[in-house]
């Protein structure tokens, strides 16, 4: 008994390390396959010890919310769903009952409350019990009606998701690798939960009613298929289902499946729920899940192979991620020879070693992982030397996460990224430079620093020769980097890729010290720090830049090939020049408070981090609120103003 239990102690910590990294920092540590492993063979112990830890994931419904959106307690706790891999399980379960089996999509789900017809509350599932109010980004939704016919109180439960299609979309315009987003899910998530709704409009959410919970007065003849086909008059779009019993459910579960590959949402399985009502209200729930309801995860398809090699990827911030590349093998109707390892710990976890026999699958029927390894030999070495410039690597430890990292800071891999980030539009905005276009230039020998990229006329022949060049191609270039040699000096500051130092930051720089380059290269850590709005981190990044010598030659280089532009000067004639400001609490108008400093001081106000007597207004949108900057602005008579208040004073609304 006690070896069970300290078994489960086990599996109970790497669970839910693993659902942390999963959910609240966007990271995998351990595949799903393994997940679902694991948390059987818990699920297992419980019922033979009888005994449930008090943090175990099975009793558990999700985690806390960690952003600064306002919390609401949901009326009833919102459960999960127990789950089977097994076609007959489900069927057996099903019995001789009517249901529905529909997607499950793999979103945010959210709470919608209307009155008289118009959306008056979205709130995120949050832990099960707690949610997050993002009603002003519900509204923004793709899809969702801003009008309905229905005026009374009627509340639902949907999943909002961003499609396929959208998702490479919008990875394709971040020219940055290691930057782009890395499935559909995180990016919902973080658009949904935005403190703008600007960024969450851009990003295309849409919305899929799955759960009726409460409309009054209207009789669905004891039908939740019913329900939903009322909610589709009304204009929602619903999760695709179909109605199944017994006899059919075998051929329905096939019929979804095979249209997986044409899914442009996002789904990891299927959901069958009765459609009588009053029965299903009649079974209760257990402490996690609802016993009408039953989730349908794929089985995924495995197969065996063996281990080649691991390919290691150096990337712009230095970190070299491990690629598993073993013998081909069909999966879900497609040849798979490749499959990310993610990092060192996921290796450890495997025991990899090369020539090892493994089990791969594809996560969700779409992205190749190894389930794992049948040999375990564990005779993996991890490179001591980056592989792109030979240089040696270290292994760094972060929220119990191994990785490997190149310690060279001149590495090829990392200026690439840098270059990549010299030539974007917040930097020299210059056109027809992709990163693989870098990439081959810097093979080429054609770029070595970031001079040399407006020396390239020079190489004329040999780009002209390349694939995907021609002269046409080589012209436009020409014509790209001879408009990018003049630039706004705050652009040049952030093209240096300084670490910490965005576009933002750079204004408040070069303002500081009044456009003047020279008096910034001489500045220490301390001139830095005295800018309001740079930290301590910044300000030494700063000072350690343009102290290091090999960082100075490379911005004289650069100044022999460009033209330097001062910023327009601040507005001193404003209602707010001279002012002070506070910010505080959550935004609505501004993607952040960066955003709504350089506002301020473009208008020739300033910003400060806590409120005195030397402050003339704290911005903060719960007016209202009780915080210890809000008590300290009245003590001090000082006007508390939200962002539209503020957007009056200088006459500068947002619709």
């Amino acid at each position: 008994m006690q070896q069970q239990i300290e078994r489960m102690k086990e599996l109970v910590d790497r669970l839910n390390a693993a659902g942390r990294a999963y959910y609240q920092e966007d990271r995998e540590i351990i595949s799903n396959y393994e997940y679902d492993a694991l948390y059987d063979e818990l699920q297992a112990l419980e019922a033979a010890t009888d005994t449930v830890l008090g943090n175990s994931p099975t009793i558990k419904v999700g985690y806390e919310v960690l952003s600064e959106l306002p919390k609401e307690r949901h009326e009833s706790r919102m459960l999960s769903l127990d789950k089977t891999k097994d076609v007959l399980a489900l069927k057996s379960w099903l019995g001789p009952h009517k249901a529905s089996l529909s997607w499950k999509l793999d979103g945010l789900t959210i709470v919608l409350t209307y009155r008289g017809g118009t959306l008056a509350k979205a709130v995120t599932r949050g832990n099960g019990e707690i949610g997050e109010v993002i009603t002003n980004n519900a509204r923004v939704f793709k899809n969702l009606p801003h009008k309905l016919s229905y005026d009374g109180e009627l509340v639902l439960r949907g999943e909002a998701v961003i499609k396929y299609s959208d998702f490479e979309q919008i990875n394709a315009q971040i020219d940055d690798v290691d930057a782009r987003y890395k499935n559909p899910r995180n990016l919902c998530s973080g658009s949904v939960r935005q403190l703008n709704n600007e960024i969450t409009a851009r990003r295309n959410v849409h919305f899929f009613a799955f759960t009726l919970v409460r409309a009054d007065d209207v009789d669905f003849h004891n039908s939740r298929i019913e329900q939903m086909e009322w909610l589709k008059g009304l204009g929602f779009d619903i999760v695709e289902y179909q109605a199944v019993t017994g006899d059919s459910i075998e051929a329905a579960v096939a019929d979804f499946a095979a249209r997986i590959p044409e899914n442009d949402f996002p789904s990891d399985g299927l959901v069958l729920t009765y459609d009588d009502i009053e029965y299903s209200r009649s079974l209760g729930t257990t402490a996690k899940f609802p016993r009408d309801s039953m989730a349908f995860k794929w089985a995924d398809e495995t197969a065996q192979t063996h281990l080649l090699e691991i390919e290691w990827s150096a990337s712009r911030t230095g970190l070299i991620n491990p690629v598993a590349i073993f013998e081909p093998v069909e999966l879900e109707g497609t040849t798979v020879a490749r499959a990310s390892v993610h990092n060192l710990s996921i290796i450890d976890e495997l025991e990899l070693g090369i020539g090892d026999e493994i089990e791969v699958y594809k996560a969700n029927m779409i992205i190749p992982q190894i389930a794992r390894n049948l040999t375990k030999s564990g005779r993996l070495e991890i490179p001591c030397n980056c592989p792109v410039c030979g240089e040696a690597t270290k292994i760094e430890q972060m929220n119990d996460t191994k990785s490997l990292y190149c310690t060279n800071p001149d590495c090829p891999a990392k200026k690439i990224k840098s270059y990549t980030l010299f030539v974007s539009r917040d930097a020299f905005n210059i056109e027809g430079l992709s990163e693989a276009t870098l990439e081959k230039f810097v093979q080429a020998g054609f770029i070595h620093e970031f001079a040399d990229i407006f020396k390239l006329e020079g190489h004329q022949e040999a780009i002209v020769a390349m694939d995907g060049f021609g002269e046409k191609s080589y012209t436009n270039l020409m014509a790209s980097i001879e408009k990018a040699r003049e630039v706004l000096l705050p652009k040049f500051i952030y093209s240096l890729g300084i670490p910490g130092v965005g576009l933002s930051n750079a204004r408040l720089i070069c303002r500081a010290f009044d456009q003047d380059l020279d008096e910034i290269r001489k500045a220490d850590v301390e001139a830095f720090v005295d800018i309001p709005g740079i930290g301590q981190v910044i300000a030494e990044s700063c000072a350690a830049f343009f102290a290091d010598e090999k960082s100075a030659a490379m911005v004289d280089h650069l100044l022999e090939q460009v033209r330097l532009i001062p910023e327009e000067a601040a507005d001193e004639s404003t209602e707010i020049s001279g002012k002070t400001f506070v910010i505080t609490g959550s935004l609505n108008h501004f993607t952040n408070r960066n955003e709504l400093k350089a506002l301020i001081e473009s208008k020739g106000g300033k910003v400060a981090g806590s409120v005195s007597s030397k402050t003339d207004f704290l911005i903060n949108n719960d007016v209202a609120s009780s915080s210890s900057k809000n008590k300290k602005a009245r003590e001090l008579e000082i006007p508390i103003l939200d962002e539209e208040a503020f957007l009056n004073l200088i006459g500068n609304r947002r619709e």
